[in-house]
């Protein structure tokens, strides 16, 4: 198995403004030199954490949607990250894993974050996806996901390699984002992917970032910095991951559960 190198790009967002953020994120791709099998964009990337899709959803045919499929096929790499979408009538806060041929799976978030009234404007997701780069199995959520650890169980019937957290997660919450992170690397004996955005959005909350790419014993392999407007590869190493999966087999020994 090859192993992966995945392109994290923590940023600061154009409030509520698709057409700065796409042209944004189009400069900070087009400046990633090194070849990469996928980029990771923030949560809601083209709007901030916004409580307004009435007025910023699109249909999967629309602006956002053809972006991304443009700047897959140019660097020839995955793209994910998640959008405000509109699909029969409902906003979802929908992630969109885009493969540099044009094909795509979509994930919409699970846990709306009710503290900030995510639920009164959006609708639930009701399945997982998981899916496959270079042989590596992996499964994409958003944000509030993270606190339901039931939710990105790592089970017998759906192995994964690698959990990617997209995220507007708040830096006055930090030591949560941090530390969840890390247990859902260990609990699963997975590598995680936590990318966070910074900088303030509409609603002066403040974002400090702190992503992470964690190994299968929790334990950071990137080195990126806290309220930097950044970017960093990271490469993932399958036989590391098979070899501790071995040595090390807890998986065998975790609970059957159905989630209703």
């Amino acid at each position: 198995m090859n192993d992966l190198k995945i392109t994290i790009i923590q940023s600061d967002l154009h409030w509520e403004d698709k057409s700065k953020n796409l042209e944004m994120f189009s400069h900070k791709i087009a400046a990633i030199s090194e070849a990469t099998d996928l980029i990771v964009l923030p949560e809601m990337f083209t709007t901030g954490f916004s409580m307004s899709p009435e007025k910023f959803a699109e249909p999967m045919s629309g602006a956002t949607i053809n972006w991304m499929k443009q700047k897959a096929k140019e660097k020839n790499c995955v793209i994910t990250g998640s959008f405000i979408c509109e699909e029969a009538g409902k906003y979802f806060n929908r992630l969109v894993w885009m493969n540099a041929d044009g094909a795509f799976s979509t994930y919409d978030k699970r846990h709306l974050f009710r503290m900030g009234d995510e639920d009164n404007h959006y609708g639930y997701g009701d399945k997982k996806i998981i899916v496959v780069l270079k042989g590596w199995k992996i499964c994409p959520l958003i944000c509030y996901d993270l606190r339901f650890p039931v939710w990105a169980r790592n089970t017998k019937q759906e192995q994964y390699d690698v959990l990617i957290y997209v995220a507007n997660w708040p830096e006055r919450r930090a030591y949560p984002w941090k530390s969840l992170l890390v247990a859902r690397a260990i609990e699963n004996q997975s590598y995680v992917v936590g990318l966070n955005r910074v900088g303030n959005d509409g609603n002066d909350i403040s974002h400090s970032g702190d992503s992470l790419v964690l190994n299968p014993k929790g334990e950071p392999i990137s080195k990126m910095k806290s309220n930097e407007d950044t970017i960093e590869t990271t490469l993932l190493n399958y036989s590391e991951l098979v070899e501790f999966r071995k040595t090390f087999p807890a998986l065998l020994d975790s609970d059957e559960f159905t989630i209703l």
